[in-house]
């Protein structure tokens, strides 16, 4: 679950992380009456949305007066933002988080993130601040520095060393600095099981002082029952409403550009499924894992979910029977067709338990129902209809 800049940089100065003085504004709010109560003139206007690239997009402006100020918060509430990241049709824009200005000497770039393979958190650092990590990364990997934090050990002086000597970071105020932060961001990170930490920039002020200019936080989504005050920072505003809808339902669903919808139970198997049309020259309109202990009612779900897509041309059901049995999957999909018209090609492929009964449930139901017997076979014909 990500969260917006400005309750990031709450949940930093909770930790004592140093952070500009700001404001936050929302829709609704007397942009004009609250302009008027700042005792400064020049101030940064950042849209709150929960996408980077927004500097690139006009989503971080200066507003050098009090006039400015207010058309550049006026202009940005209510509208949306289109970055790399949104989408052609952008994310809409609630909230502006109007900041102090800073005086910047240099730029760095700062990250913690849960390393799977060492299965350690893993900081992040380039003295590359202000780009994108991964463009640093192509274009200059040596620019980049990694510490691994070994849960028992903590963070060690060493490795603070290592990372401050890699910014280039001389003087004793300055390491001492860094590692308090380091520490704060470290002791934040595993209380609050996040899953990734960002500062893009991470600075320092031409008084020598480090500063979080931004900040992002990721948390993880399987360990949001145990923060519920972090669950209630949600803003659903922010999410793809196909994927709002299907979490609201249970169900393990990511939209994509394609036309083909493909409703699978396991991750591998999905990820295999969608590659296999990729291969076959289609495009997956979705990821959905039904997972492996799913029942009728869901299935039935994740059924009318996937043709609601007015993008899906076909639907491509690939059950592999284990522990989820092939004729309750496919008495889910006629329980399904009790409450919705079929108007789109739907191919499945049962095997493993029950898949003979759950064939035999199927054939000759529907005419817009193909049965497909290999996985190659199923993937063909549902990028052929897709495209009939």
């Amino acid at each position: 679950m990500n969260i917006h800049e400005y309750q990031a940089k709450a949940i930093f100065s909770r930790f004592g992380i140093p952070v500009l003085g700001s404001h936050v504004i929302q829709s609704g709010d007397d942009v004009e009456s609250f302009c008027e109560s700042l005792d400064r003139q020049a101030w940064v206007v950042k849209a709150q949305v929960h996408a980077g690239g927004r500097g690139k997009a006009g989503g971080i402006v200066l507003a050098e007066s009090k006039q400015d100020l207010v058309s550049s918060i006026s202009s940005m509430l209510g509208s949306r933002l289109v970055t790399k990241q949104t989408g052609e049709d952008g994310l809409p824009i609630h909230a502006v988080l109007v900041e102090e200005t800073a005086q910047v000497s240099r730029e760095f770039y700062l990250a913690l993130l849960v390393d799977r393979e060492t299965g350690k958190v893993a900081i992040i650092a380039s003295a590359e601040g202000g780009m994108d990590i991964e463009q640093i990364a192509q274009q200059m990997p040596e620019k980049i520095i990694t510490q691994f934090i070994h849960p028992a050990a903590g963070l060690q002086p060493n490795q603070v060393r290592e990372i401050a000597y890699a910014l280039g970071l001389e003087n004793k105020r300055q390491f001492q600095q860094l590692q308090d932060i380091l520490s704060k961001l470290l002791k934040l990170f595993v209380s609050h099981d996040c899953s990734l930490v960002e500062i893009n920039p991470f600075i320092v002020e031409r008084n020598g002082n480090l500063v979080a200019l931004d900040a992002k936080i990721s948390f993880d989504d399987s360990a949001l029952y145990r923060q519920q005050d972090i669950a209630d920072l949600h803003d659903v505003t922010q999410e793809n409403s196909y994927e709002e809808g299907a979490r609201e339902l249970g169900l393990n669903y990511i939209k994509l550009n394609g036309n083909i919808g493909c409703i699978v139970n396991g991750a591998g198997l999905a990820m295999a499924t969608m590659d296999l049309v990729k291969h076959q020259g289609g495009e997956p309109a979705n990821f959905l894992d039904i997972g492996g202990g799913t029942t009728q009612e869901k299935v039935a779900q994740a059924f009318k979910f996937v043709i609601s897509d007015g993008n899906v041309k076909s639907v491509f059901i690939n059950i592999f029977g284990g522990i989820v049995r092939c004729d309750l999957t496919a008495q889910g999909i006629l329980d399904a067709l009790q409450e919705v018209r079929l108007q789109v090609p739907v191919i499945v492929l049962l095997q493993g338990t029950n898949a003979t009964e759950g064939r035999r449930l199927l054939e000759d139901h529907h005419k817009n129902i193909c049965l497909a017997t290999t996985l190659v076979e199923g993937a063909q014909q549902a990028v052929t209809l897709a495209n009939a």
